[in-house]
């Protein structure tokens, strides 16, 4: 990758699979970026980029990697795989380039501190990096099984399809309402009819949407 890639790159501006940092100031922070990356398409993360698009470069780019990198192995569960690419602007400055595949194996986590037992598992969502709900981070534990899953159509379920016969997608909480059953009976009907290929699953930020699958 040279200049002219990263100008093109940087063009589009950020997206799914690609998130400027200026400096890596806060490594803990930076980590969740890479870790959504890997639970979600995968990415790029160019450090030495504003958000507005300018490109000012590292001055001492082996600062940044070296804190960066650091992270990665005190902060990412499991181990983070990924290739760093330096690439010059001028004799003084250069941009950092981390590329993450996405995971065969999900989900990654990130820790605040590498003294904490767990982490929090992240996605992307368009342009942002956000946390996975729970029933988001149990479909991408499950779905990298073998396992077929499959169902019984009950009440609920019922109760589930007239929902979607009359509005596009539907939320954990309003299913729970209208089935008048608990959160973790409804989290786990929801769960179960993702992997089943009934539903996919629509993470926000605000919280997930269901809606049938291929539609």
């Amino acid at each position: 990758m040279n200049v002219s890639d990263i100008k093109q790159l940087v063009a589009g501006g950020e997206s799914q699979t690609l998130e400027f940092k200026r400096k890596i100031n806060f490594p803990e922070k930076v980590i969740r970026e890479m870790v959504a990356f890997a639970n979600t398409a995968g990415g790029n993360l160019l450090v030495g980029v504003e958000d507005n698009g300018a490109i000012p470069g590292l001055r001492n780019p082996e600062e940044h990697d070296f804190a960066l990198q650091k992270a990665i192995e005190d902060l990412c569960v499991p181990r983070m795989k990924y290739t760093k690419e330096l690439i010059p602007l001028s004799q003084e400055k250069s941009v950092l380039c981390y590329s993450v595949k996405p995971a065969s194996r999900k989900p990654y986590y990130a820790k605040e501190k590498a003294v904490d037992k767990y982490g929090r598992a992240y996605i992307r969502v368009n342009d942002r990096t956000v946390r996975a709900s729970r029933e988001m981070t149990q479909i991408l534990r499950r779905n990298g099984s073998k396992k077929n899953f499959s169902f019984h159509y009950g009440e609920k379920e019922g109760v589930l399809m007239k929902m979607l016969d009359m509005e596009d997608s539907i939320t954990l909480n309003a299913f729970r309402a209208a089935a008048d059953i608990s959160m973790r009976t409804a989290s786990s009907t929801l769960i179960l009819l993702v992997l089943a290929g009934v539903l996919e699953i629509i993470p926000g930020e605000k919280g997930d949407l269901y809606r049938l699958k291929n539609i």
